[in-house]
């Protein structure tokens, strides 16, 4: 893809690192970054999924202590450098904006996160075609995925955690899963593959798909409309958790995403592990007004006498029914909320 006001020369670099991780990124993280030499030739950019009062300073703090690369939040505007890793912040999505310079923005969630994985890997795909290496490490569910057949699609690399090697092997997995990747390895030999993919030539860069084009685009908020989601997708009969307006169904292969026109983006697991936590949200609210209606029914039924208090204490009961089914329901426990924020 043809790029202008390219603020940085070709020589200085022409590719650029992306990685994604979740639940044990930490660790994942340090192990991958003590492994490369100080004046690390390209940018490096992260997302790692962080709770929304989160910081992120720790990650960074622990990242410079090996004094390979200077790790920093990524702040909007500023340009991309050689030997700089950028992290998200936390409850901000990280993409590559205009002019090849950093985007964080507060956009609507995918994958039931902010920062997500995705939209970096799917932005960074559009602003450098065949210049992508792309990592997934360690995380639950499927987020990473799409970015990676984005990166894929537009040319670029696709480095993927050995699930045997993951703390967390879901996420590595699905991707593997889903994408044809170029490597699946051990953290312990992604920095000497780095190294050696690093002087090789470029391919020629692919035509960025017209569907990840429009889809970078509504992440970055340039586009939010109904008819830029229709070209991507058709309508199904789910409503978007997040705001809900209607889905569109994005991909029409084997991994199934949704989308809605206002930016938010599910994977099919997100997406019913989004629907089970608003299913026991509901619950606890329906069990909390059942309780409170036993209570009153009781007390009326103790302050009068006859036949009302004879039907309140029967409505009393048939409250405490309720109560019981909806207790049972939420003992049972579900293990499809995959939370994947990791403390």
């Amino acid at each position: 893809m043809k790029k202008t006001n390219k603020p940085h020369k070709p020589e200085e670099f022409s590719k650029v690192v992306v990685i994604g991780t979740s639940a044990g990124g930490l660790n994942a993280l340090k192990k991958l970054i003590s492994q490369l030499r100080k004046g690390f030739p390209l940018p490096i950019l992260v997302v790692r999924h962080i709770s929304a009062d989160a910081t992120g300073n720790v990650v960074l703090d622990e990242l410079n202590k090996f004094n390979t690369v200077k790790c920093q939040h990524a702040k909007s505007g500023n340009d991309l450098k050689p030997g700089y890793l950028y992290l998200a912040p936390s409850d901000h999505h990280l993409m590559i904006g205009k002019d090849l310079k950093l985007l964080v923005t507060k956009g609507a969630q995918e994958n039931r996160s902010r920062p997500a994985i995705d939209p970096l890997f799917r932005s960074t795909a559009v602003a450098f075609g065949a210049g992508v290496i792309g990592i997934l490490l360690t995380g639950y569910l499927d987020d990473g995925t799409a970015g990676m057949k984005a990166i894929k699609r537009c040319g670029g690399i696709c480095i993927v955690q050995d699930p045997d090697d993951a703390q967390y092997p879901a996420m590595p997995r699905n991707a593997i899963n889903n994408v044809k990747v170029d490597y699946s390895l051990p953290i312990s030999a992604m920095g000497a593959l780095l190294y050696e993919l690093i002087p090789q030539e470029l391919q020629k860069n692919k035509t960025v798909p017209k569907d990840v084009l429009i889809e970078a685009k509504i992440a970055a908020r340039v586009l939010s409309d109904l008819s830029s989601v229709n070209t991507v997708g058709d309508q199904v009969p789910f409503n978007c958790p997040g705001c809900g307006g209607v889905l569109w169904q994005v991909d029409k292969d084997d991994d199934m995403r949704f989308r809605c026109h206002t930016g938010h983006a599910y994977t099919a697991a997100a997406l019913l592990a989004e629907q089970t936590n608003k299913i026991e949200e509901t619950m606890w609210t329906a069990l909390r007004m059942f309780e409170e209606r036993k209570n009153l029914l009781t007390e009326i039924a103790h302050g009068k006498k006859g036949v009302g208090s004879k039907s309140a204490l029967e409505r009393a009961k048939m409250s405490q029914v309720h109560i019981d089914r909806i207790r049972a329901i939420l003992k049972t426990g579900d293990d499809e909320n995959g939370d994947d924020t990791p403390s």
